[in-house]
């Protein structure tokens, strides 16, 4: 009988870099919750059509790469409804938004999520089937301020706070805007003409693109198109004036506040819903598929799934490659326990026990040894675990003078019981 194994494109996380995950996650608590975001939690599945008239489909996410099936736990008289595992959320939270009548507030809403999305893509460095994100998005009615570019220049101001605090060193903002919802058609009338002479000279997604949805030309990482990719018309050509004033502002505010960018008019994004502001942070550390995390404008997204209008800007972040990134700097690595207990003896694990637990309510991380190791085990072990280990025998449970050692310095010294705790955090 065969091993059973995770499913391709799928992995367990796991100690100590589960620890690595953490840190990731409560940073980004920590930085959202200073601009006045709150946490939504949406479900792993939507009705296939959310994503269909939401994000696109003529895109490669809901042509190519959704999880999607006929859901028959319905009674026999109805049709079978199609689900989808969430291939992306902001969807999902505009969704959620239109659902709860969120609008009706007249406030500005500030969104965050954390959580597994899924695509059936070819597994890479950093991509996977089932992966994680980290995104926020900013939506409301026109009248509460969600049409602003101090919208977006305050998302993308965070984002930089965010990636300093992770330890993230090198990243790069490049930044775009591609127009409002009539630029869009003067614009594809233009890049459809300039494709029509050149599309057969493409690999067979950029040709197909090239008939479907020619905006998604300009996304294609395919090297062999780039230097046809590089001679087709440029959008900022055919931005209105409403349209160059917005990501005007948007850049003023950026210089203002110090955020560093570069304008890239290649910059699209890979989904229908956006308009204007379109950008993605990028690090050298992760070789040519190098962005860390990407967003934009989608003004008519609400719209477009049935709800009022409701201007909005987001972003989400691949988890991974953040991950991927923190470790080629070695940014941030698993901080080891305070201290290792080791009982030297089996009868005095109850002891062991009772320490460790009133060292953990003063807020120190503590890992628990056996009484059955030998002394040289438990020290390999604390060792290992640990910065200092604490030595519980008969003498020290009698006298409540505790033996500590540290592992970096070699230093042994006796401790009172009553002092043990704040020595272990020196």
């Amino acid at each position: 009988m065969s091993t059973l194994k995770a499913v391709r494109g799928t992995r367990d996380l796991l100690p100590p870099e589960t620890e690595l995950w953490n840190f990731v996650e409560e940073t980004a608590r920590r930085v959202f919750a200073r601009y006045n975001f709150g946490e939504v939690r949406t479900p792993i599945f939507e009705d296939t059509q959310l994503f269909a008239r939401g994000v696109g489909e003529e895109t490669d996410i809901v042509s190519k790469e959704m999880y999607t099936w006929e859901d028959r736990a319905r009674a026999q008289s109805e049709k079978a409804q199609s689900l989808t595992l969430r291939p992306e959320n902001t969807a999902g939270v505009v969704r959620a938004y239109i659902e709860h009548k969120m609008g009706e507030t007249g406030l500005l809403q500030k969104l965050f999520y954390i959580g597994p999305q899924f695509r059936r893509e070819r597994p890479q460095k950093g991509r996977y089937r089932q992966f994680w994100q980290i995104g926020a998005e900013v939506i409301g009615p026109p009248s509460a301020g969600s049409e602003s570019p101090l919208r977006d220049a305050e998302v993308l101001e965070m984002l930089a706070t965010f990636l300093d605090e992770l330890g993230i060193a090198g990243w790069r903002l490049e930044i775009n805007s591609v127009g409002s919802a009539t630029d869009r058609p003067r614009y594809l009338a233009a890049l459809r003409e300039a494709l029509a002479p050149v599309k057969h000279l493409m690999c067979e997604d950029n040709q197909r693109r090239a008939e479907t949805n020619p905006l998604r030309v300009l996304d294609s990482k395919d090297p062999n198109d780039q230097e046809i990719i590089e001679k087709l018309p440029k959008i900022a050509d055919y931005l209105d004036e409403s349209s160059k004033e917005h990501f005007a502002a948007v850049l003023a505010a950026l210089d203002r506040c110090g955020v560093p960018y570069a304008v890239n008019p290649r910059l699209v994004r890979g989904l229908d819903y956006y308009t204007r502001t379109t950008f993605e942070f990028t690090h050298g550390g992760l070789g040519a598929q190098n962005a860390l995390l990407g967003g934009g404008r989608y003004d008519g997204l609400s719209e477009a799934i049935g709800g009022p209008k409701a201007p909005g800007i987001g972003f989400a972040m691949g988890e991974d490659r953040l991950i991927l990134t923190l470790q080629a700097q070695a940014a941030q690595k698993p901080a080891p326990a305070d201290a290792y207990i080791a009982p030297l003896g089996e009868a005095l694990n109850p002891a062991a026990l009772e320490l460790t637990r009133d060292l953990r309510r003063a807020g120190l991380r503590i890992e628990l040894g056996d009484g059955s190791f030998r002394l040289k085990k438990s020290f390999e072990f604390g060792n290992k675990l640990a910065r200092k280990i604490v030595l519980l025998g008969e003498d020290e449970l009698q006298s409540g003078i505790l033996t500590v050692k540290d592992f970096a310095t070699g230093e042994q010294v006796k401790v009172p019981r009553a002092e043990l705790a704040q020595s272990l955090t020196a």
